[in-house]
């Protein structure tokens, strides 16, 4: 039978319909926020590729290895006293976090956290801005899944008031870094810093982009 010209049948276009439907399907579920079995990622920025959302959530993988350490998470715990060890033990001291995160009353973190580590085996590891968390942005790393941690951290009103400049400028703060400089008897981060630092950017440049889970 002849066609009506300008018209074409969906047969002649077998590659655009499947094109089509796969395209289709992709942005329903990044706009929804559903992974097919294969899926890793929550798309959530419309001008992020699909490249870039993988490559953002690759490499939170290895920020978040860092990030649930001993080194870091010690200082980020769920309750008000900080953890210690790499068991990350409740404080034996028992300080209390205070309203600035640098301790309560006459117990400071700067009583025995110095400018610089304590010589010897197991002593306290030292850094001028030693501190928790303030008590009103605590920053919580301890018991956070991978998604709950990067949503947090790319969430200005729970991050402490930080742009994704900012956040990238703290991967390079001292305190920081004093992470892989921990003092006699301690197990430093599973990524050396360098790696660490390239993967943060990495995810911030690329989205901040948070897993599935």
């Amino acid at each position: 039978m002849e066609k009506a010209p300008g018209k074409k049948s969906f047969i002649q276009h077998p590659k655009l319909i499947i094109t089509t439907i796969v395209v289709a399907t992709v942005i329903g579920l990044s706009a929804s926020g559903l992974n097919s079995e294969n899926e890793t990622i929550v798309v959530k920025h419309d001008n992020i590729s699909q490249a870039d959302s993988i490559a953002s959530v690759t490499a939170f993988e290895k920020v978040y290895k860092v990030l649930m350490s001993p080194r870091c998470m010690n200082c980020h715990p769920a309750g008000d006293i900080p953890l210690q060890g790499d068991d990350s033990h409740l404080h034996a001291m028992s300080p209390v976090r205070g309203h600035d995160g640098k301790g309560l009353y006459s117990m400071k973190c700067s009583n025995c956290h110095q400018p610089t580590n304590s010589p010897g085996l197991n002593t306290p590891p030292g850094n001028p801005k030693w501190a928790l968390p303030p008590a009103d942005m605590k920053m919580v790393f301890e018991g956070k899944s991978a998604r709950e941690l990067a949503l947090q951290i790319m969430d200005y009103n729970k991050n402490g008031h930080k742009t994704r400049a900012q956040l990238i400028e703290h991967a390079r703060d001292t305190l920081v870094k004093a992470g892989w400089n921990m003092g006699e008897g301690r197990k430093p981060p599973p990524v050396p810093y360098n790696e660490f630092v390239a993967a943060w950017d990495e995810w911030i440049n690329k989205g901040g982009i948070a897993p599935a889970k």
